[in-house]
């Protein structure tokens, strides 16, 4: 094959998976778009320390309430505890910091630092749209283990976050332990889940055990963090979670320390008061871990919601795309690692409604600088509903919204000036130039299921439409990619140990 044929088959084609020179990763550096100018992220930190401060968080439950005591805290004449503004000054360099969140496989590794961005998918949806019907469903356990294995095999989703309920438990503990096995078996990618009390999480955690190569324990490689609603808006305690907090310090586990305002409802209209209101409940929560253990690895989760004011729903409208970015800025302030919810739409399927919404938020906390960026794909209905085409669809927009996070790289190699001369003293264009094909495979993103032929062609193959081309993708990869990473042996452990729901004839080939 000649030189000029190779090249043209390669530019059909596009660029391989090779991690080293693919033109998006995981990890790479946002921070281009900052919505707060320097003296608006310090008057909102200063408001947050008052705050604490002189408000408090009300309902501690006795172990927080002595610890904080001890360190300095009082109960105020409200009758909240009160975190003095030099507690927290105190605290704050004592937090983790560039830490990783670990895959059970080494690639998977996610590093925290400064501004690195990374996807996942939607969160906790109760309903899934059926990929053969076409309609929405309750989710079940099942579901929780699909979604899971398809997020497995996506490039563009840098770990998984339990991306549904499995409504199909009977009771909490059954939830939490079969939902902690069915993404451990699904994936070797970090994960995020939830447990609603401390013996369910230590159950899980003594399941992950297993699993470890070599027998090394969890605290050395906790490939799974919990996120954590440790309050409730307005500035309040919720008990059980608190407990299960002070549980994932003492196993180990990174905490998502989560604060959901939502503006308008639970958190102040004014935008900037419901930054301060979730940045001072954050603020509560690193103080909390960091008495517990100094450098404990907390994700910072001011998840700043909106109201749609005329109904007092729910929304994932711009401006809660604004706050995402500015939530994001106030943590990089602090040095401390973000999550922030992005991707939220109200569109019930992947329509052009669901496109637009997902597309500009995503974008805005990618370039923000977002760490751990959750609810980027596969969500529908205001994170009620979950579609697959949708994940697999978003998973491709996401390679466009991570090349804008990359932005462009200006050196001696990228400017040209050389092949410049090259070009306009040979063939006098860039085609069938070396740069062509070294570049194309480095610099540019293909999409996998958006189309780029011309009508003719597009008219000519069927006129075939994106969510079709979807649900495709996802039978087939969902009717193929079962992967066994937790091992027949210590799988009979596991469950003679627990009482594991998933069966293991859904685990198999020829049973999707």
């Amino acid at each position: 094959m000649s030189g000029s044929r190779r090249r043209h088959g390669t530019r059909r084609s596009g660029p391989g998976r090779d991690p080293g020179t693919a033109p998006v990763r995981a990890g790479l550096i946002g921070g281009s778009y900052q919505p707060l100018s320097q003296q608006d992220i310090e008057r909102i930190h200063r408001t947050s320390l008052d705050v604490l401060e002189n408000y408090g968080l009300a309902d501690p439950i006795d172990s927080c309430r002595d610890l904080v005591l001890e360190h300095g805290g009082w109960i105020n004449k409200r009758g909240r505890l009160s975190f003095p503004r030099a507690l927290v000054e105190d605290v704050l360099p004592l937090a983790g910091r560039d830490f990783v969140l670990y895959g059970r496989d080494t690639q998977h590794d996610l590093n925290l630092s400064g501004s690195r961005v990374h996807f996942s998918g939607s969160t906790a949806a109760v309903k899934v749209l059926d990929v053969e019907s076409g309609l929405y469903r309750d989710s079940t356990l099942r579901d929780v283990y699909d979604i899971a294995r398809l997020e497995d095999t996506l490039p563009n989703m840098h770990f998984v976050h339990r991306p549904c309920i499995a409504r199909d438990m009977p009771d909490a503990e059954a939830l939490d332990i079969n939902t902690a096995y069915a993404l451990m078996s699904a994936t070797t990618k970090h994960f995020i889940t939830s447990f609603f009390e401390p013996e369910h999480l230590d159950k899980s955690v003594d399941m992950y055990e297993h699993v470890l190569v070599g027998g090394d324990r969890f605290r050395h490689q906790p490939f799974c963090t919990i996120v954590n609603a440790f309050v409730v808006p307005p500035l309040r305690f919720a008990a059980d979670s608190c407990r299960t907090f002070e549980a994932a310090v003492r196993r180990g586990m990174p905490i998502w320390a989560a604060s959901a305002g939502q503006a308008g409802s639970t958190s102040p209209t004014a935008l900037a008061g419901a930054l301060v209101q979730g940045n001072a409940e954050c603020l509560a929560a690193l103080v909390y871990a960091n008495l517990l253990s100094p450098g404990h690895p907390l994700i910072f989760g001011n998840w700043p919601f909106v109201s749609d004011l005329r109904s007092g729903a729910t929304c994932g409208g711009g401006e809660m795309a604004l706050l995402n970015a500015a939530a994001v800025q106030l943590a990089h302030y602090y040095d401390i690692p973000v999550t922030v919810g992005a991707g939220i739409v109200d569109s019930k399927v992947g329509d052009v409604q669901a496109g637009w919404e997902r597309g500009y938020s995503t974008a805005m906390a990618g370039l923000a600088g977002g760490n751990i960026i959750v609810g980027a794909a596969g969500g529908q209905a205001a994170l009620m509903g979950f579609s697959m085409e949708s994940l697999v669809v978003d998973d491709d927009m996401l390679g466009a919204v991570l090349r804008g996070v990359r932005g462009i790289e200006v050196n001696d190699e990228t400017l040209s000036y050389e092949v410049i001369g090259e070009v306009i003293d040979g063939p006098g264009h860039f085609l069938a130039h070396e740069q062509t094909l070294s570049r194309m495979t480095r610099d540019y993103v293909y999409p996998d299921l958006g189309n780029r032929d011309s009508i003719e062609d597009w008219e000519a193959s069927g006129r075939p439409d994106i969510r079709e081309a979807a649900r495709q993708r996802v039978k087939q990869i969902l009717s193929s990619h079962y992967p066994d990473y937790v091992g027949v042996t210590n799988d009979e452990a596991i469950r003679a140990m627990l009482e594991i729901r998933l069966p293991l004839d859904v685990m198999r080939p020829g049973t999707f």
